[in-house]
């Protein structure tokens, strides 16, 4: 369904002045553009996202801007579904000894999940974001493929890796090909509020990057005692729950023998924290399980890609092996450092996304 011979968009709103700019560009390229904003809070949380793109500020802010776009907008309440799939994931990988990506399941479950549903709803063919990213399709094989944004600083197509092919398909990125501040200027303008808003770089529904706080606050984890112990098992100290504990970590573990002591692995089951020395921390080899290919239906015996181990990572070259059931061995041309399980891993040839998955033990 279409507006006159206008292509209907829904646009994901944060409040932001990406997502602002996005709109101002899509309705300069001549889509027909419904804004909406997706309630993700719980009632609870209210107080602790103000400033947040799921909290009561941003959603003031979207509106205004709605309104000086001329565009429709909607607030669509999918707290529920936030919870299941963001929140609670958050809280069950940090007590499995893991370390989560809130970010890819929120883009993965609700941008392009949820936001795909309403879409369908309201006659709109494509669901844009603010995301720096960019999308293409290939002549021949039919596939829409993911690339980095050109602005290499604000490039999100690591949080993107997940999304499917039907997804990829409907997504738009007008902010892709452009930089952060183009994307500023953009907003100027047209006259938007939110073009000097600045930006949280914060995960949106925990405050001060306090995870631990947010666990305990929000009754998803309780302190518990259990030993700090070296790589051969000799008890170091004591530590109050794996989930408030990432691989990697230095401080906080309150060891009284010489140090440093760095957090090597995190054996829930156990109840323990394994710390060592910094040249522990280096893995060569690692298993990621949950591939998903976006580059091809069936990936290649081996593949050699850049891999990136987390979002501010500078990537690293290896050689990749795909295995059965979505799982793949990665093999780093040159060790890294604090390979977290949880985290994902996100494969890379050049400024093409070929896919990626979720870092196993």
């Amino acid at each position: 369904m279409t507006g006159g011979d206008k292509t209907r968009v829904m646009l994901g709103m944060s409040g932001g002045v990406d997502s602002s700019a996005a709109g101002a560009l899509l309705l300069e390229q001549g889509y027909e553009v419904i804004g909406v904003t997706l309630k993700l809070w719980p009632q609870d949380c209210v107080s602790r996202a103000e400033d947040k793109c799921c909290g009561p500020q941003a959603v003031m802010d979207a509106r205004a801007v709605a309104h000086s776009l001329g565009i429709p907008y909607y607030l669509v309440d999918e707290a529920a579904e936030f919870q299941r799939h963001v929140i609670q994931y958050f809280a069950d990988e940090y007590r499995a000894g893991r370390t989560p990506n809130p970010c890819v399941m929120c883009n993965e479950k609700l941008k392009f999940g949820r936001l795909v549903t309403r879409a369908d709803q309201l006659g709109a063919r494509y669901v844009a974001t603010g995301h720096f990213a960019r999308t293409s399709r290939c002549a021949a094989t039919g596939r829409t493929l993911l690339h980095r944004g050109r602005d290499a600083r604000k490039d999100q197509s690591y949080f993107l890796f997940s999304l499917r092919q039907d997804q990829l398909a409907r997504a738009l990125f007008p902010l892709g090909d452009r930089t952060k501040s183009d994307t500023r200027q953009v907003a100027r303008d047209c006259n938007l509020k939110t073009a000097d808003k600045e930006e949280s770089m914060e995960i949106c529904f925990v405050p001060d990057n306090d995870y631990g706080g947010f666990l305990e606050k929000a009754g998803l984890a309780a302190r518990h005692r259990g030993d700090i112990v070296d790589a051969h098992g000799r008890k170091l100290g004591e530590h109050d729950g794996v989930e408030f504990y990432t691989v990697g970590q230095r401080k906080g573990l309150r060891i009284a023998a010489p140090g440093p002591w760095y957090v090597l692995e995190l054996d829930a089951p156990g109840n323990r924290v394994i710390v060592g020395t910094e040249s522990e921390l280096e893995r060569e080899e690692f298993a990621v399980e949950r591939c998903n290919w976006i580059a091809f239906e069936q990936p290649p015996e081996t593949v050699e890609a850049t891999v990136k181990i987390r979002y501010n990572h500078a990537g690293a070259r290896a050689q990749i092996t795909p295995g059965a059931g979505g799982r793949a061995q990665v093999r780093l041309l040159e060790p890294q450092r604090a390979i977290a399980p949880g985290q994902a891993c996100v494969f890379y040839q050049d400024d093409l996304v070929l896919g990626g998955g979720w870092i196993g033990r």
